[in-house]
């Protein structure tokens, strides 16, 4: 049987193309846009890599000391004085930056119709992030495909198309290692409801590679205040889990002792790890936990 020309192989992949290609268009611009907003509210000053190494940027002069190179010597700048001075770089090494954004069904929450739901800002928060990371010339992944981090702005677009994606079956979620770059940087988006040994694994693997970074939880303000009284049936988001009560105020405070107890003890796996933690509400700026998460990856180094 004959092949098909080229050029009528080209014509019929043509519209295919298109097809997909507005498809994919339809659904990345209002997040990508958005994560580019959100970036662009933030004013940041130089990216903070405020360390000698090898790099084309000049950081600061020092007076020689006992180990330096004579070839190392700024003879220009030693000559305004009776001291030898060091001409230093800024280190301009690239860094791995591996995002986990928990997708589990319990993220789908929201308290409020009008209000975003957790998994919406958790997204928007991790593309927003990668936006500022890949400005900065780091490389910046999610755990959750499993590839390696990279730079440019064609992995925003990679990394919008797979934060688009619909949430898991499971009601919640565990962070993903799997392939974490040694002494790499890392962040865990989550409402961190599920079981809290999943974390500590997701810790202990972290450390053993030298991985700093940061738990970051986020809430529903409803999640927060219990406001809920009387005839109450609770379900979880993916339908496995439900418990009816008549009297459903008479839960709140236990409820809130086991929240606090949650976040202390999130607290204290981050401490240990040499991690931070943040607990973030939908209900609150999104610009103010993007400066949060920027700056807790810096003091993370």
């Amino acid at each position: 049987m004959s092949q098909p020309p080229a050029a009528t192989q080209s014509a019929q992949a043509g519209p295919q193309l298109r097809t997909r290609a507005e498809g994919l268009a339809s659904a990345l611009p209002p997040l990508l846009a958005q994560a580019e907003h959100l970036a662009s509210t933030v004013l940041l000053g130089s990216h903070g890599r405020r360390r000698s190494g090898m790099g084309d940027e000049f950081w600061q002069y020092r007076p020689i000391a006992q180990g330096d190179e004579a070839r190392e010597i700024d003879w220009r700048r030693s000559a305004r004085s009776d001291v030898h001075f060091i001409r230093q770089k800024e280190w301009q090494a690239a860094q791995s930056v591996v995002i986990w954004v928990d997708g589990s069904r319990s993220m789908g929450f929201s308290g409020d119709r009008n209000r975003a739901a957790k998994s919406d800002r958790a997204r928007l928060l991790a593309l927003a992030l990668s936006v500022l990371l890949v400005r900065a010339g780091e490389r910046v992944g999610l755990a959750n495909t499993g590839a390696p981090p990279r730079g440019g702005q064609l992995q925003l677009v990679r990394l919008a198309e797979a934060l688009t994606g619909e949430l898991s079956e499971e009601d919640y979620g565990t962070p993903e290692t799997p392939g974490l770059p040694a002494h790499a940087r890392a962040v865990f988006l989550s409402d961190f409801m599920g079981d809290i040994a999943g974390v500590e694994a997701a810790l202990a693997k972290a450390a053993d590679r030298g991985v700093r970074g940061a738990l970051f939880q986020i809430l529903d303000p409803v999640e927060e205040t219990f406001p809920f009284d009387g005839r109450t049936i609770f379900e979880s988001m993916g339908g496995t889990l439900s418990h009816e009560t008549l009297k459903a105020g008479e839960l709140k405070e236990r409820y809130l002792q086991r929240l606090a107890e949650r976040k202390d003890r999130l607290e204290h796996l981050a401490r240990v790890s040499g991690w931070l933690y943040d607990c973030h509400h939908t209900g609150d700026s999104a610009q103010s936990a993007l400066l949060w998460l920027y700056a807790a990856l810096e003091r993370s180094r």
